[in-house]
């Protein structure tokens, strides 16, 4: 997946925007601004499905955005990197009570701990899941517990790196006579490079948009 570009040319989010304060104040009066990133090229004939992810930013001394990598036996998205979450129930009230069910399934984040600022636009994948993108506030005494059969692990980045586009990667491929873009953010952590792509490099896009707005 050859990099095509970089945009370091772009100016990262202020340190003083990531505060948890400002980012109430910023979801209470959110600013007019337009999503960059809302669909992905279509892959799959499967039928449309909602679904919601949980955008958690545990807050520790500095900012941390909860990740998490999938097992590699699931049957979408296997090994990749992803926020918590997953397909809408039923019973699910809204998107945002996807999200935290999902989380608590996941990860075991009990919603005692969360706080949610709001949601970010639709995001379709080339899968043809309709995703609801929950940003939230974690508070950093949370216990987590993975669920073994969809979690391989989970790990944190900072916000400050997420939204900096110096580490937003493009990609451009020719698959199957389409044209398919997407951005990557890759993030090492010791010895370990997390690869983040795809949806979830897509939100994390479209987060950045919307603090810059």
């Amino acid at each position: 997946m050859a990099v095509v570009g970089v945009d370091m040319h772009l100016p990262a989010v202020p340190v003083t925007a990531q505060t948890p304060e400002a980012l109430r104040q910023r979801f209470a009066t959110p600013p007019i601004w337009l999503p960059e990133v809302e669909r992905e090229k279509s892959f799959s004939a499967r039928p449309p499905a909602h679904a919601s992810v949980l955008l958690p930013i545990v807050l520790r001394e500095q900012p941390m955005v909860l990740l998490t990598e999938r097992t590699v036996h699931l049957s979408t998205h296997s090994g990749q990197v992803a926020f918590p979450g997953g397909r809408a129930d039923p019973q699910d009230l809204s998107p945002v009570a996807t999200a935290l069910r999902e989380a608590e399934e996941e990860v075991g984040l009990d919603a005692r701990f969360v706080q949610v600022l709001g949601t970010l636009p639709t995001y379709v994948t080339g899968s043809s899941f309709i995703i609801s993108p929950v940003v939230a506030l974690v508070q950093p005494e949370c216990v987590l517990r993975p669920n073994p059969y969809e979690v391989a692990e989970i790990f944190e980045v900072p916000l400050a790196f997420l939204l900096d586009p110096a580490h937003h990667q493009r990609h451009v491929l020719e698959w199957q006579g389409v044209r398919r873009e997407w951005f990557s953010m890759p993030y090492q952590s010791g010895a370990k490079n997390h690869f983040i792509w795809g949806a979830t490099a897509g939100i994390l896009r479209n987060f950045y948009r919307f603090m810059r707005a």
